[in-house]
């Protein structure tokens, strides 16, 4: 099944539409592989100067009695982390010393070694424009004024709770929270995690397990896969956004049933993101709601990366499509993006979250979240919602790419290889409604000039300012 949905808004942007994604040349992946072979044979190279004593290695090593010693990590991945990570270990966690709203400041460091070490050198790097934290709209703050409601809940229930919800640290204002978020999103109840990571590996457990089956996005992320492994069902993984590659999972699931028995799956889950964080790329809801429907599965949507900042009205990839939310059988979110705090949530039928409260591990064994962090969470989702009253290339091409962009005071994150495939490594920027028009300007100008000096533009399509316009929805189904 293929299929193209699109269409345009009164304001005449493009709001629903296939992902297209260009490749890159075959050249640049040629070369590519080429750059990594070499560098895995310096590394090898290396390696063996080190063993017999003609190179010092930096790295920490076991003590002589513990040489027999299982080791803690796998061979290829400590070889990894000596012979290439750590050329370029400089472009990951750089110290920041203010708060990262849309600009902030580092503290400038160096290394002597080759990035096997580094040391502060004092100075400060200030005013680098943040193009790297998640803050979607802008409340990762620190106004006087707008913080008053979180300042005086610090005040009246302190700053940590120091027990379970199931204990001591059920407060009435997670009460509170979980009303608000339910009321935000159109469903019969909520629940709340302290932490966004833990809502899904803690809850997935919780809810499927042996005998049951996971059909999984093969773009999901590490926090939903950790938590389809450790809930023990069997796990299937079907092409990215590919409704013909799911569904053929769902016949074959529904025809065969449980490996060895065949007997009947107890559950089938799907499992896919609203937006995945890497790729960019918005979930086919319709679709894939028709398919749990007409094969009897449940859904498990995580919109940690687009409740806030999709929609029209910040609900989410259920409002972008004009999906009634009660339709998804398992909604999560997480707090730490357009909110700008921490934790995250699961929504749905109250049968749903009450068993929740009782079984899940991060429901009875994780402590409750700060008083504060959940007024910042609170004080966000009434903004939103509008009832507080105010108006208010490639591998070593990305590493080239983030170190001249921080040279021009823009930070930004990248990711590459084991993370992402060898030739895919890439540049993520996230775009908070704090920033101005003149930072955004700023980046853009220096993406389109190093574009030309690192050599990382390959389109070969032309540039174009016009919006392709469709008057009608365009909805094709090759069989």
């Amino acid at each position: 099944m293929k299929g193209k949905i699109s269409y345009i808004d009164q304001n005449n942007f493009l709001i629903r539409g296939e992902d297209s994604f260009e490749e890159a040349p075959m050249y640049v992946a040629v070369l590519t592989y080429m750059g990594y072979g070499i560098v895995i044979l310096f590394g090898y190279f290396r390696d063996f100067l080190r063993a017999v004593g003609l190179e010092k290695c930096h790295q920490a090593q076991e003590r002589e009695e513990q040489k027999d010693f299982v080791p803690l990590y796998q061979d290829f991945e400590n070889f990894y982390k000596r012979n290439l990570y750590t050329r370029v270990r400089d472009n990951w966690n750089r110290p920041i010393c203010s708060l990262p709203g849309p600009v902030f400041d580092i503290m400038e460091r160096v290394s002597d070694d080759y990035n096997w070490t580094f040391r502060l050198t004092g100075r400060t790097v200030e005013n680098v424009i943040n193009m790297g934290s998640y803050n979607y709209l802008g409340f990762a703050e620190n106004n006087v004024d707008f913080l008053k409601t979180v300042a005086e809940e610090t005040r009246q229930y302190g700053v940590g709770v120091c027990s379970t919800r199931q204990e001591l640290g059920n407060l009435s204002i997670h009460e509170k929270l979980e009303q608000l978020v339910a009321e935000f999103l159109g469903v019969e109840s909520a629940m709340a995690f302290g932490m966004g990571f833990a809502t899904n590996s803690m809850n997935i457990p919780a809810l499927v397990g042996k005998g049951c089956l996971i059909l999984s996005d093969e773009l999901n992320h590490t926090s939903l896969i950790l938590g389809a492994r450790l809930s023990g069902a069997t796990i299937r993984v079907f092409k990215h956004n590919n409704m013909q590659s799911l569904e053929k999972m769902l016949k074959e699931a529904i025809c065969s049933g449980q490996p060895r028995t065949h007997r009947a799956w107890k559950k089938i889950l799907i499992m896919v993101e609203g937006i995945y964080s890497m790729e960019g790329s918005l979930v086919r809801l319709p679709e894939i709601l028709a398919l749990k429907k007409k094969y009897k599965a449940y859904l498990y949507l995580d919109e940690a990366h687009s409740i806030g900042a999709v929609g029209p009205t910040g609900r989410g990839v259920t409002e972008h499509f004009g999906v009634d939310p009660n339709e998804v059988d398992v909604l999560m979110g997480t707090f730490t993006k357009s909110f700008g705090a921490a934790g995250g949530y699961i929504v749905g039928k109250k049968e749903l979250v009450d068993y929740l409260r009782s079984h899940s591990h991060s429901a009875v064994y994780a402590t409750a979240m700060s008083p504060p962090v959940v007024e910042q969470i609170i004080r966000a989702i009434k903004c939103i919602m509008g009832v507080d009253g105010t108006t208010e290339g490639w591998y070593k091409k990305a590493m080239a790419l983030s170190r001249a962009m921080l040279k021009r005071k823009i930070g930004i994150v990248v990711v590459g290889f084991p993370a992402t495939p060898i030739t895919e490594a890439r540049a993520r920027f996230c775009v908070s409604a704090a920033h101005t028009r003149e930072m955004l300007d700023k980046v853009l100008q220096s993406l389109d000039e190093l574009g030309d000096d690192i050599k990382v533009k390959f389109s070969r399509h032309r540039s174009s300012y016009r919006p392709e316009l469709y008057d009608e929805t365009d909805f094709e189904l090759d069989s």
